[in-house]
């Protein structure tokens, strides 16, 4: 790792928005999303700095992230709610993580991890409303609830949750937010008549947290919410304050004549005799590739557009009769307070979702973090 790239994360910023977050909820209980790293913040201080705020759960996609939040002292519920064949149910159990059922094949799976463990599993039931993509479909809701209820009576787990995921909350005037939530409801009522009787149902992500009240239902999960970027492009929620900053040490700088190509291909062609900044960051440090030519940068108190192609390790960044020093930094993306990109300036330019900018942001590009949590 150099110290020549860094992704600045605001723990701070965190905490507070979920703070405002649950103030948001309006009394439904707040679990942080911390999948994939934090969304390439760092899942255990994010993880920390979500608790700090407010949260009350926490969530990832697979058990092994679940761990490595217990391995940190991290003893808040956890939910880990996608499970592949081959995962490690009985140490799951015994860390006390609850365990997302999506699929009929799994319930038969933890009642065995359970009995091995010699404690009860926790696990949420997901069924499927209209995603579908993971969860329980309709026809098998019946089956799928008369089983939990069994094992539950049995002594063999503790039905935590039941719970879905919204496929077009991010558009709030769809339809098919209101038809999933009609299914929920069906989903509940199933669950209830087999004797199940959960302590948190929960639907909603960041977009349907702060859209849609009547989804808010005992818990909701803010994903990209947490780190402070909006779910909806165009959507301002005042408050909401995104905590990475990625930048970078420029490496140098130099005068080119009119006509000059720029990185590999010449994608990218002086129209006059011009500055070339070097950053050092490339797609091997998550920065995409289809940014060429494309993905706006704050350089010498600018904005300006990487010029060319995005190699593996840097980019050129075209900043006219402009200059900078080696030393000098470039803002890739930031909150915005000074000028500098945002991520969903990012996700704008490259026609994708802020998730994916943030999140890809790879390894070899050290966190730095500031805030009181830590």
């Amino acid at each position: 790792m150099s110290s020549f790239a860094e992704a600045r994360i605001d723990l701070d910023a965190i905490s507070g928005n979920i703070a405002l977050l649950a103030e948001r909820a309006a009394g439904a209980q707040v679990m942080g999303v911390v999948k994939a790293d934090g969304y390439g913040h760092g899942m255990v201080p994010a993880a920390r700095a979500a608790l700090a705020g407010g949260a009350t759960w926490l969530g990832t996609a697979f058990i092994a992230e679940a761990l490595q939040l217990r391995a940190a002292g991290i003893d808040a519920p956890i939910l880990a709610w996608l499970v592949p064949p081959g995962e490690p149910l009985t140490e799951a159990i015994d860390a006390g993580i609850d365990l997302g059922i999506g699929s009929m094949w799994v319930i038969n799976e933890v009642i065995d991890a359970a009995r091995q463990a010699r404690r009860q599993a926790r696990i949420h039931l997901k069924v499927d409303t209209g995603l579908n993509r993971g969860g329980i479909g309709p026809a098998d809701w019946s089956a799928a609830a008369a089983a939990l209820a069994r094992a539950e009576a049995a002594g063999l787990l503790t039905v935590t949750g039941v719970f879905s995921h919204l496929a077009c909350a991010d558009e709030p005037d769809n339809p098919a937010t209101t038809a999933q939530l009609e299914a929920f409801h069906q989903a509940l009522s199933v669950a209830d008549k087999a004797g199940l009787h959960p302590q948190v149902r929960h639907i909603a992500n960041s977009a349907a947290l702060l859209t849609r009240p009547d989804a808010r239902f005992d818990l909701v999960r803010p994903g990209i919410a947490t780190y402070g970027l909006s779910p909806i492009p165009g959507l301002d929620v005042p408050g909401l304050r995104p905590a990475m900053t990625l930048s970078a040490t420029l490496v140098g700088c130099k005068r080119v004549r009119p006509g000059s190509g720029v990185s590999y291909g010449y994608r990218y062609v002086t129209d006059r005799e011009t500055n070339l900044a070097l950053v050092p960051l490339g797609y091997g440090d998550g920065v995409p590739r289809a940014a060429t030519n494309r993905a706006p940068v704050f350089v010498a108190g600018r904005r300006r557009t990487i010029a060319g192609t995005v190699c593996m390790d840097q980019f050129v960044v075209d900043i006219g009769d402009d200059t900078v020093t080696p030393g000098d930094r470039a803002i890739l993306f930031g909150p915005g307070d000074h000028g500098e990109p945002t991520a969903q300036d990012w996700a704008d330019a490259l026609d994708t979702i802020s998730y994916e900018i943030v999140t890809r942001i790879g390894r070899r590009v050290p966190r730095v973090y500031t805030g009181a949590v830590r």
